[in-house]
């Protein structure tokens, strides 16, 4: 096993960082993004949900971007087992995420359940984003523990205003919980691929939309990354056939 204070391999990064830092960036990350939590209270209780089954989403799934997929999915009038279906495999992706920082982090065994449940977009980002084995434990921990505490905290807030105020969509924050999902999704666009990517499942998600049942539109706009890479496998083939053939 490496020293944890040893830089990670392949990481530019200086091999020291303050621990002041780290903590820095982490509680900037799990403070900024906890505070969404109130965005999904409001829309689960305006999907119909009850506070406990919204607070029990935010405590035992916790994962936004699938919390936001099944509460909108039920409040377009979804299949529940659809509306499921979809925030299941948005939340796959966090088990590729398990498989690299459960390297990084080399946590006890006895530690490694407690620790999956936060593995989530922005534990993974900040401890991605640390030069040494400590500074990626502590980020790891500090936008855990912050993320998870205020998420929480703001998912009973919000669901408990919504729940004061009545009907959400006379207020208009029916809309909150799509323009958090697309905040949170928009700074991980960041090359081609993955705008087309994005682009295709926006395209497949509303034009299915009169189509097919709530929900189901979410499902097939997950066909848009194969779709992409397939096109990319075949356009690279393509390319390689060309230039073989300018080799003869």
């Amino acid at each position: 096993m490496r020293p944890p204070d040893e830089t990670r391999p392949g990481h530019t990064a200086p091999a020291t960082k303050s621990d002041g830092a780290v903590v820095r960036d982490a509680l900037g990350v799990g403070v900024a993004v906890g505070l969404s939590g109130f965005a999904f209270g409001v829309t689960s209780a305006g999907a119909g949900l009850s506070v406990l089954q919204t607070c029990a989403l935010s405590l035992f799934v916790f994962t936004g971007a699938s919390q936001f997929a099944l509460v909108g999915a039920l409040a377009g009038g979804g299949n529940p087992f659809t509306a499921a279906a979809g925030a299941f495999f948005l939340g796959v992706r966090n088990t590729f995420y398990g498989l690299r920082l459960s390297q990084l982090l080399a946590l006890p065994r006895a530690v490694r359940p407690l620790a999956a449940h936060w593995v989530i977009d922005e534990t993974t980002a900040v401890a991605l984003a640390q030069p040494t084995r400590r500074s990626v434990r502590m980020g790891f921990t500090v936008t855990g523990l912050t993320l998870y505490v205020l998420w929480n905290l703001t998912t009973l807030l919000g669901a408990l205003g919504a729940e004061a105020i009545g009907d959400t969509d006379a207020w208009g924050l029916d809309a909150a919980g799509p323009a958090v999902f697309l905040a949170l999704l928009a700074p991980m666009v960041k090359n081609a691929r993955e705008r087309a990517v994005a682009a295709i499942a926006v395209v497949l998600g509303l034009g299915l939309l009169p189509v097919l049942p709530a929900g189901v539109p979410v499902l097939v706009a997950a066909l848009a990354a194969p779709l992409v890479l397939y096109v990319e496998g075949r356009r690279r083939g393509t390319t390689g056939d060309a230039a073989q053939g300018g080799d003869r």
